[in-house]
C-alpha cells in the first residue's frame, strides 16, 4: 500500500528517482545543500522504498515553484503524479498568500492544467539557463 509522506525526500532518493523518471541529474553536493532549504516536500512509499516525489522552492510568501515531481516508470499511471500536486496544492492553498505567483516547469502540462495551470504564452515567455 502507498503512503504519502509530508516531507522532502532524502538525498539519495532524489536523485535516484529524477534519473529513473527521465528528470536531468543532479550533482549531490548541490543537492546536499538544497533538500533542507525547501519550502515543502512530499514523497510516496511503496514498503518503505520513496517511488514518487514533488517539492515547492521559493521565498515562501511571494514566490513558490513547484519542481521535481517524479514517479518511478513502474508505479506511472496509478495517480501518484495526481497525488503528489494534491498534496502539493493543499499546502499552497493554506500557506500561500493572496497575490503570490506560483509557478512550474511542465513537462506533462495535461496533469497541471488539472490543477489550474495555464500556459504563460502568449502573454510571458518561460525562460532558463544552466551552469
Amino acid at each position: 500500500m502507498y503512503q504519502v509522506i509530508e516531507e522532502v525526500v532524502d538525498v539519495d532518493n532524489f536523485l535516484r528517482l529524477r534519473k529513473v523518471s527521465g528528470l536531468s541529474p543532479r550533482p549531490k553536493q548541490a543537492a546536499v545543500k538544497a533538500l533542507p532549504n525547501s519550502v515543502y516536500g512530499v514523497h510516496i512509499c511503496l514498503n518503505g522504498k520513496p517511488v514518487g516525489m514533488g517539492r515547492i522552492i521559493g521565498d515562501g510568501a511571494l514566490n513558490f515553484d513547484i519542481v521535481d515531481i517524479a514517479v518511478e516508470p513502474e508505479h506511472q499511471g496509478k495517480g501518484l503524479g495526481r497525488i503528489i500536486m494534491e498534496h502539493i496544492m493543499a499546502f499552497l492553498n493554506k500557506e500561500a498568500p493572496k497575490g503570490a505567483y506560483i509557478c512550474l516547469m511542465a513537462d506533462v502540462p495535461e496533469l497541471y492544467e488539472k490543477f489550474g495551470f495555464k500556459l504563460t504564452r502568449p502573454h510571458s515567455e518561460g525562460m532558463y539557463i544552466t551552469k
